[in-house]
C-alpha cells in the first residue's frame, strides 16, 4: 500500500471476492483496507507497541451523537475510569494535514473536552496538549508516552 513514517507490524490481510480486507486487532475484525485504514492500523499498533497505550482503553470508529447529527471519531483513547482523553483524526497519506483537518477534530472536542488531539496522515504526525485556563493548543514535538499522559 503506502509507505509511512511509522514501524511496521505483523499486517494481517484477507480478501473477500475483490475487496482487500486489514485485521482491526482493536474492534477483533477484518474492515476495508482504505489508505485511511492503512493509516489507523499502523497508528495503533505504534501507540500499543511503542508508546505503551493499553490497547483495551482504545476504541476505532467511535461514534458521537449531537442532537440529529453523528459524528464518528477515528480512534479514541480513553483513561481508567472510562473517560475520553485523546482523539485521534487519521487521513489518507496522499492527504496535506492543514487547518480543516484540525477543525475536524476540535469539533469533535466541542464534545468531548480531552487532554490530547493527534492528526495523522502516517508520514506526517501532529499532537497538542488542550490548555483550556488558557484557551490556545500546545503543539508538541512527539507523541507521548502513555505514562506522560
Amino acid at each position: 500500500m503506502f509507505r509511512l513514517n511509522l514501524p511496521t507490524y505483523e499486517i494481517k490481510i484477507a480478501q473477500r471476492g475483490n475487496k482487500q480486507l486489514i485485521f482491526d486487532f482493536l474492534r477483533r475484525k477484518y474492515v476495508a483496507l482504505t489508505p485511511e485504514e492503512w493509516v489507523r492500523q499502523h497508528f495503533v499498533h505504534f501507540l500499543v507497541e511503542h508508546k505503551g497505550y493499553p490497547a483495551g482503553l482504545i476504541g476505532n470508529e467511535v461514534e458521537l451523537n449531537i442532537g440529529e447529527k453523528r459524528l464518528r471519531c477515528d480512534s479514541i483513547l480513553y483513561n481508567k475510569v472510562a473517560q475520553p482523553q485523546m482523539i485521534i483524526e487519521y487521513k489518507a497519506p496522499q492527504i496535506k494535514l492543514q487547518q480543516k483537518t484540525f477543525d475536524q477534530i476540535s469539533a469533535y472536542n466541542l464534545l468531548l473536552k480531552v487532554d490530547y488531539l493527534i492528526v495523522s496522515n502516517g508520514i506526517q504526525h501532529i499532537c497538542c496538549r488542550m490548555d483550556y485556563e488558557n484557551q490556545k493548543y500546545c503543539f508538541l514535538e512527539d507523541i507521548p508516552n502513555y505514562q506522560e499522559l
